[in-house]
């Protein structure tokens, strides 16, 4: 009988147990193998699953496209389908080529009793209000420090600067809320700290200038462009002179700043103009600057203004003769609106934000040339709205 040595047993044991280790080895691989397979498989499945059963999918998608903001929000908890459709980005383009974004009204609100701030949207069509998401703010802040800008189109709204309530220091934090996404993010901070500030929209980027720096007496005369496209802040050519209260509107290309009236017109008012293309500033033409008497609202190359004294009628600037013009129509339902206001407009259309939120919506027509005229309806608040005092309005489409 052939008898096997010691080494010979020793290497059929050592390839015996490497057999059995491949063996295992290629068992587990197979079996991760078939796992992966199976997940690759149920996915696959959720992603054909059909948005809406019995339907194709390319009606489907037309269906979800005329879901009103901010229903686009809720329905992605319907199922996974619905949720990759609307969040893709393609589905915004889809909205906003088809003409089905609508004009919301966004409302920077605060009760007057805590200070405690709050946004809400609404629906001029059916009167509905939408709470929004809570802004990355510090809680202890002065709602009147903030400045607000936007991209109407675009569904971006703009949130600038700030002033803390507990230290009385100014801030230089840029928040962004986007319609699409209903939620807020937290964009590069402004240069210098400022709140009680000015800002505009012109040619796609926002314009920020004067306002307070570390304390409320503390004017700053600096201005910085900020790029949304970039998330960079650059600075531009500083204000003549700081003011100490503003308005500002974009008409063109060009941003309007103005000191403001404030009743009973104790003093007469400074201004400027800022040239984005030249980067400079000149002053506010004469018939301009003395009969900016209220909060603007600009609608086409029209800039208007709710007066703030008497029954608050509505004037239009007519710059080929530096002046202003009284518009005719409805008088202001001075009945149902009460101060402070909050003025913003789009297509035509003016929307005053009053204590209370009630909401009184003017729409502006040309009844001779350069001679015009408004008709008012108001949109009642909820009671619960009652201790609420509008800080800034924006009108988006979503």
């Amino acid at each position: 009988m052939f008898l096997l040595s010691e080494e010979q047993r020793a290497f059929r044991k050592m390839a015996a147990s490497g057999s059995s280790a491949s063996a295992t080895a290629s068992s587990a691989a197979e079996e991760a193998e078939n796992h992966h397979n199976e997940e690759e498989t149920t996915l696959n499945q959720k992603v054909s699953e059909p948005l809406i059963p019995g339907l194709p999918d390319e009606i489907s998608e037309l269906c979800l496209l005329y879901l009103p903001y901010p229903y686009q929000a809720l329905v992605r908890s319907v199922s996974s389908s619905w949720n990759r459709a609307i969040t893709d980005p393609s589905f915004l383009v889809s909205k906003k080529s088809l003409s089905l974004s609508l004009p919301y009204l966004f409302v920077f609100a605060f009760r007057k009793s805590t200070s405690r701030i709050q946004w809400q949207a609404l629906d001029p069509r059916s009167g509905r209000w939408f709470v929004l998401p809570p802004m990355p703010c510090p809680k202890a802040v002065r709602p009147p420090g903030f400045a607000c800008a936007s991209m109407p189109r675009q569904g971006k709204l703009f949130v600038f600067g700030g002033m803390r309530s507990d230290t009385d220091t100014s801030m230089d934090t840029t928040f962004v809320y986007r319609s699409s996404a209903n939620q807020w993010s937290i964009a590069s901070p402004m240069l210098t700290p400022r709140s009680y500030f000015a800002v505009g929209s012109a040619n796609g980027k926002m314009i920020a200038v004067g306002g307070s720096g570390s304390g409320i007496g503390d004017s700053i005369t600096a201005a910085e462009c900020y790029d949304p496209v970039n998330d960079t802040w650059t600075p531009v050519a500083k204000m003549r002179i700081g003011l100490c209260r503003y308005d500002s509107a974009v008409v063109g290309n060009k941003m309007y700043v103005t000191e403001g009236w404030t009743w009973p017109f104790m003093f007469s008012p400074r201004g400027g103009v800022y040239d984005p293309e030249k980067d400079t500033w000149q002053e506010l033409r004469d018939g301009m600057r003395e009969g900016w008497t209220g909060l603007s609202v600009v609608l086409g190359d029209r800039l208007f203004v709710i007066s703030e004294h008497g029954d608050c009628p509505m004037k239009v600037y007519l710059p080929d003769i530096d002046t202003w013009q009284y518009v005719g129509g409805d008088r202001f339902p001075r009945e149902a609106m009460r101060r402070p206001f909050a003025v913003s407009g789009a297509e035509g259309k003016v929307y005053v934000v009053s204590h209370g939120l009630n909401v009184a919506i003017g729409r502006i027509y040309e009844a001779k040339k350069e001679e015009y005229c408004v008709e008012w309806e108001v949109v009642a608040a909820p009671q619960a709205f009652t201790d609420f005092s509008p800080s800034n309005c924006q009108v988006l489409f979503a």
